[in-house]
């Protein structure tokens, strides 16, 4: 049975976040082909929303995405943890980037915020039209959650995952396969809370590695700390060594380019 002190309280702000999409534009492109107009029109839409993206994002700097469940309220324990982390990855020179929502998304959002780091989300649109958290610098709204994905992925340096379910789930095996496939590069994975992930990464070794079905570098890959400050420093010296970032002045806007 799981211990129930470790579950989110009940929260009525937060308990639709993510439940379905704003409309059902999305359920009906994924239900198969449509009239070869209307499909063209949404690959341009597609194609404004990455372009959009792109340059919303293309100043925020070196970024480590964190991950993490909209269920869990302020006075979690977990909630208290996201915080720190946040506010360790703004110490070690990082932009924070998440979800951009509620619970462990505000808890990592809000560390980098208060401790003078650079926070910024990628929304995205839901049926109660939630608000970004208060603790960004900048955000950006997606319809698509794909296009979402990538921004989230595109712009880091390293992945940090805090409790949390399905999406938080999703997003960090999606990593990890870009990572496993070569798509992108061998980039930090770091999983903060070990009772939380410890059966997780159990079952990892039990199952799948002892079948064959993954490697022991894949498994190796996720490391597993209880301390913000451990995460911080072992994703800062991999970026250093391994990538090459170098704390700089970022480069100025081209009014031309219209950023």
């Amino acid at each position: 049975m799981a211990d129930q002190s470790k579950l989110p309280p009940t929260d009525v702000n937060r308990t639709e976040w993510g439940k379905a999409p704003p409309d059902d534009s999305e359920r009906k492109f994924l239900a198969g082909p449509h009239d070869r107009s209307s499909e063209l029109l949404r690959t341009l839409r597609i194609a404004w929303e990455f372009t959009r993206g792109f340059r919303k994002l293309h100043w925020v700097g070196p970024c480590v995405t964190v991950f993490g469940s909209a269920r869990f309220a302020r006075t979690h324990e977990y909630y208290a943890l996201g915080r720190e982390v946040g506010a360790e990855l703004a110490r070690a020179g990082f932009t924070v980037m998440t979800g951009g929502g509620p619970g462990l998304m505000e808890a990592a959002n809000r560390g980098a915020f208060e401790n003078g780091g650079q926070s910024v989300g990628c929304n995205i649109q839901l049926p109660k039209e939630e608000a970004p958290n208060a603790y960004l610098h900048d955000f950006v709204e997606f319809h698509y959650f794909f296009v979402r994905k990538v921004m989230l992925a595109k712009y880091s340096y390293a992945f940090v995952g805090l409790p949390g379910g399905f999406g938080t789930l999703d997003e960090m095996f999606e990593v990890a396969t870009l990572i496993q496939t070569g798509k992108i590069r061998n980039y930090p994975l770091v999983l903060v809370g070990r009772d939380y992930w410890r059966p997780l990464v159990d079952f990892l070794r039990e199952r799948p590695l002892a079948l064959g079905l993954i490697d022991e570098v894949d498994v190796a890959r996720f490391h597993v700390t209880d301390s913000p400050a451990e995460a911080a420093e072992y994703i800062r010296a991999i970026a250093l060594k391994n990538f090459g970032l170098k704390y700089r002045v970022p480069p100025k806007r081209r009014r031309w380019l219209f950023e």
